[in-house]
């Protein structure tokens, strides 16, 4: 009634209710062509909103629920020629003013109202923003340094606006897009990203914001592709550096494959290697005695000869100068003209008689012969059967070649493998894998001992050896192939025969670790000392007025003997928990140390459990979504939330020869009781925190003095060798024994370890007792892979018998925690943090985005069926950032939570707040009472 009041008001007022004025279908409501559209207002420039209706008689605007004056509408009316309706077209003109000027629960808005003699028609609602666009980002990219193939993830959030604004990316001031290059990713949150970094990704690079009002530009950021370098393969050895005697032979290497760029590292190592020669000195030949003269000939000439072997030339010595044989004429020149004697002619009865005997002599003579050879051959295959025949050495110092045996036809087996021909006469140094087995397949060495290899013709060689893995050597030495699938099958074979096991036997003496506790409802975590080995029991994961006395092992030795398939390597201990009836409301989470550098495209790695007739089963591999349990794999450690107790292991298959495995390497010595010996031993062992400590407890027994901090060596799949040299050893102040200075572990040797402890050992002998000091340096290394120095400096006097440094970690003397004490998290905080994210709202604010922000958003299937999949979060939270106390990472998530929601929703700004900083100030950050915060919004930053 207001409007129709309004409407007949005008019309009677201005005389326009004309017959012509009337709609041109009687009984028809208006039907809008043309509706008012949203607009922005830019800088001052007033926006025009239009309307088009058929029919009408009037059309008038409404803007916050108030009529636009008349005098402030522009219409013009026009027959439509298709319908013969006339149509009425309205416009209005919205000021910066009248927007700036309106203070509502929303925006600024208009619309129309049509009228005709029917009734009235409301067109859509319009809004009238002012547009603008802020001057400073809210995250300018960072530039960084990036190694080539990797990854860079550069960050824009562009600064705030109306309307939004949209994000490109310079590089160089030239505009990039993922249109022309796969390799480049420009993502909806605005973010860059290169899949593979090349060379040519170097430059600078800005993020350009743009809307209608303006563009904005990003602080630069400069991105640097570097190269590592990388060694180049050897060159040959050189030739000896003296013609005779005692010589030096090089190799080198160039750090050119490739070379270091942008600042990448120079490669470590050694670019020259150096080995001691032996060339023999030329002998020059010597003239034999002159040989009686023979018969007179036919030709009036006796001869006699000599021969060059007094002595015979050698190693490039000169042949003997003169003739080797001489003539004379043996008749004093009276011969007849056909050049014979006058009493040598004879009857032609006599030339035959001669002839004859001849043939007869040249007979026997080949008889003769061939007796001999007969019986020389019957005396060597009597003298044959040694217990090893030598056929290849080493020269006495230096280098990496093999020394190498036969196998007998008693299958004798300290088999070596054979690598290159032997030179009995030329020194080179002893290298060969350090494992052995007996024949009647029982342990042959106590636990870490130096054995001595006495070798026919009277060869001594002093090997440090460590029964680790057993090979069973029935026929010739076997040279392992490049290939990864063969040489891994061998492997497999062994294992298949049960001599390979899940942890093989290494006597130490140790009994296997062990740790209990008793749990109730408030929870507690278990820890076995310096074994990078712990259990979280959760907070409510046992029932109330409940207690449950829970144990964990670490299983070794005799313990598991059950064997791995394929190329399957055990990555860290064996562990089980229990007991096996425990019964639980929530997961418990079980951190475990592993050694391998985690790739997917390198590794497959699998979590697998002991079945009740010991067998192992495979219940998940790490990269697939699993419902059952949870496997977070950082670079050091595996974090497990399980369900059912059991025996678990971590167990890795290479994907290929890129595949690495950390090793740790250690050097400890000590001096021999009543000797001037002093004894090196080097150990290559997994670099897990467990497997060091069977070194530890084995030195200990034997008084062993740790002499350099143990350092890592990146092992790859590439079924080369690891070698183990000393250098650098005072020649004027200690001797060490021949074939010692290089020795060598084969590829399945150190591959497939399985946690034990490689060994090898160097003696030294000092020549005085004046000697206090040793210096020298370990190289240890793969073939084509790293290398490692462990320098040496240390005292050796007897007196000085200074115990292990162990390494113990915090949790040497704390096995058990029980209640809130053993939590990062108190227990309120926690329950303030379930209690937000575990009930799904429209705003998104639930518990996925919690493991969003604390990068836990792999394979959310698992905590979806969880009661409280915030909670088991959280737990997953505590195990991973059990060794350090800092909070920041979960205080930074949820405050970039609550930042999200405040922006998202300005109109429920104070709730989120509200909830998030009681979490922030008052649990994660601070240990006062929560409190509310609130933030002022500055006014916005307009442009114009």
């Amino acid at each position: 009634m207001e409007l129709k009041v309004f409407f007949s008001a005008k019309l009677c007022a201005t005389g326009d209710a004309q017959p012509d004025a009337l709609p041109s279908v009687q009984g028809t409501l208006p039907h809008f062509i043309q509706e008012p559209e949203d607009a922005y207002i830019v800088k001052s420039n007033p926006i025009k909103l239009r309307c088009r209706a058929a029919p009408a008689l009037q059309i008038f605007f409404k803007c916050n629920g108030e009529w636009v004056h008349q005098n402030e509408h522009f219409s013009q009316e026009y027959k439509d020629l298709n319908t013969g309706l006339k149509v009425r077209e309205v416009m209005i003109n919205v000021s910066r003013q009248q927007v700036e000027d309106f203070h509502g629960p929303e925006d600024y808005w208009c619309l129309c109202v049509a009228w005709s003699h029917l009734g009235t028609s409301k067109s859509r609602k319009a809004t009238v923003r002012i547009a603008y666009l802020r001057k400073n980002f809210e995250q300018d990219p960072q530039g960084k340094e990036v190694p080539i193939n990797g990854m860079i993830v550069l960050h824009c959030r562009p600064p705030e606006g109306v309307p939004v604004a949209e994000v490109e990316w310079l590089k160089n001031e030239e505009l990039l897009t993922s249109l022309t290059d796969d390799n480049i990713d420009t993502r909806a949150d605005h973010n860059l990203i290169v899949n593979e970094a090349r060379l040519s990704d170097s430059g600078n690079y800005t993020c350009l914001a743009s809307n209608i009002v303006a563009k904005r530009r990003s602080a630069t950021a400069t991105v640097i592709v570097f190269v590592n370098g990388g060694w180049s393969l050897w060159t040959e050895w050189s030739p000896c550096n003296v013609p005779c005697g005692r010589g030096v032979q090089k190799r080198s290497r160039t750090c050119t494959n490739p070379a270091p760029l942008n600042g990448g590292a120079f490669c470590e190592g050694m670019s020259v290697q150096k080995i001691t020669c032996n060339a023999l000195c030329p002998i020059d030949g010597g003239w034999d005695e002159w040989g009686e003269w023979t018969v007179c000939s036919s030709q009036c000439e006796k001869l006699r000869s000599r021969e060059c072997n007094s002595p015979a030339p050698r190693h490039r010595g000169k042949m003997c100068e003169g003739n080797s044989e001489a003539t004379e004429n043996c008749t004093d020149g009276l011969c007849t003209q056909d050049r014979k004697l006058l009493h040598d002619v004879k009857p032609q009865s006599m030339d035959s008689s001669n002839d004859v005997a001849l043939y007869s002599g040249l007979g026997a003579g080949i008889i003769a012969v061939a007796i001999l050879v007969v019986a020389v051959m019957l005396y060597r295959k009597n003298h044959s059967e040694y217990g090893v025949d030598v056929i290849d050495s080493s020269a006495l110092t230096g280098g990496f070649q093999s020394f190498n045996f036969k196998t007998t036809r008693q299958g004798n087996p300290l088999l070596l493998n054979s690598s290159m021909q032997p030179d009995l006469t030329v020194g080179r140094p002893y290298s060969t894998p350090l494992c052995f087995q007996d024949s009647t397949d029982k342990e042959l060495f106590d636990p870490l001992p130096d054995i001595k290899v006495k070798v026919q013709s009277s060869f001594m060689v002093s090997l440090g050896v460590a029964e680790r893995a057993e090979f069973h050597a029935k026929g010739p030495a076997e040279t392992f192939p490049r290939d990864l699938s063969r040489d891994y099958s061998g492997t497999a074979d062994r294992r298949k025969k049960g001599l390979l096991t899940l942890n093989g036997p290494f006597s130490t003496g140790r009994e296997q670790p062990r740790t209990n506790g008793v749990f109730g409802h408030p929870g507690g975590r278990l820890v076995v000392p310096n074994a990078g080995v712990s259990l979280l029991v959760p907070h409510g994961a046992v029932a109330e007025n409940m207690s449950w006395e829970m144990h964990m092992v670490i299983n070794q030795g005799e313990a598991s003997v059950q064997t791995l398939e394929g190329c399957e390597i055990l990555l860290g201990p064996e562990v089980t928990y229990g007991p096996p009836v425990l019964d639980l409301f929530t997961p418990v989470a079980m951190t475990i140390a592993h050694c391998a550098e985690v790739d997917t495209e390198n590794w497959n790695v699998q979590l697998k459990r002991k079945t009740q007739d010991s067998k192992w089963e495979e219940v998940m591999s790490v990269e697939e979504e699993c419902t059952s349990c949870y496997c977070l794999m950082d670079s050091t450690s595996c974090h497990l939330l399980l369900d059912q107790p059991g025996s678990y292991a971590l167990v890795g298959e290479p994907l290929t020869q890129a595949a690495v495995k950390r090793l740790k390497l250690a050097v400890f010595g000590s001096m021999e009781a009543g000797s001037m010996r002093y004894s090196l031993r080097v150990y290559c062992v997994d670099d897990t925190p467990h497997a060091f400590q069977g070194v530890v407890a084995a030195e200990k027994t034997r008084g062993g003095q740790l002499l350099e901090e143990p350092k890592m060596l990146p092992f790859r799949a590439n079924t080369f060798s690891l070698q183990v040299s000393i250098q650098d050893v005072p020649q004027f102040l200690w001797s060490i024994k021949p074939f010692t200075t290089c020795q060598e572990f084969s590829f399945p040797q150190v591959w497939c370890s399985n946690q034990q402890p490689l060994h090898c050992a160097f003696s030294l002998e000092r020549y005085s007792p004046a000697t206090a000091q040793l210096s020298c340096k370990i190289s240890v290394r793969q073939v084509k892979g790293h290398e490692q120095i462990l320098q040496v400096y240390t005292a050796v006097s007897e007196t000085e018998k200074e115990s292990v440094p162990f390494f113990m970690q915090t949790d040497c003397t704390i096995t058990s925690q029980t209640g809130p004490k053993a939590f990062k998290i108190p227990s309120s905080i926690r329950q303030r943090i379930c209690a937000t994210f575990d009930t799904a709202n429209a705003k998104g604010k639930d518990w996925q985005l919690l493991a969003q922000k604390l990068h836990l958003d792999r394979n959310l299937g698992y905590f979806a069926k969880q009661r409280s999949p915030s909670a088991v979060i959280l737990s997953l939270w505590e195990a991973r950032h059990q060794d350090t106390a800092d909070l920041d990472s979960l205080a930074s998530a949820l405050e970039e939570i609550g930042k999200i929601h405040s922006k998202s929703s300005p109109k429920d700004r104070d709730e989120p707040e509200s909830d998030f900083n009681h979490i922030e100030a008052g649990g994660v950050c601070g240990t006062g009472t929560p409190t509310n915060q609130t933030t002022e919004d500055s006014a916005p930053e307009y442009t114009g």
